[in-house]
């Protein structure tokens, strides 16, 4: 039948479209966003306008330099991905209980592949709240 070569290729298309539109779309975004406030500066400093120092010492820290990582985004990211783990690992015993019922084999594979996926973002979640332990108890200047 027509529909199953069709739908052979096109779910996979589909799925790298929406991929390729999550990762590019807020890029192009933002790329746009600059250049509308460059364009906004240009003009005014033709114009003879005063541009603020803040807005361009915002720009070219925005433009050059990356975020600094504060202990709080450390907190957070640890929380989120942690609880990440933690949803895998649920996942994996349901997955588990569930195929148990079919064959054992199959389900301790399912389940334990499902499981030790989970502690990949988990553990990632335990160094980072390890960081935000260190930075919290650092003194500041």
């Amino acid at each position: 039948m027509w529909f199953g070569d069709l739908a052979g290729w096109l779910v996979p298309t589909v799925f790298w479209i929406f991929v390729g539109a999550i990762i590019l779309v807020p890029q192009y975004l933002r790329h746009l966003d600059r250049v509308r406030m460059h364009e906004t500066l240009r003009i005014a400093y033709e114009k003879g306008q005063p541009v603020p120092p803040e807005l361009i010492e915002s720009l070219q820290r925005r433009d050059v330099s990356a975020p600094v990582g504060t202990p709080e985004r450390d907190l957070r990211r640890a929380v989120v991905l942690i609880a990440v783990g933690l949803g895998l690992a649920g996942l994996g015993y349901g997955l588990w209980f569930g195929l148990s019922s079919v064959t054992y084999e199959g389900a301790y594979i399912t389940g334990g592949a499902v499981a030790g996926a989970g502690a990949i973002p988990g553990l990632i979640g335990v160094a980072y709240l390890l960081l935000w332990l260190t930075k919290r108890s650092a003194p500041r200047a």
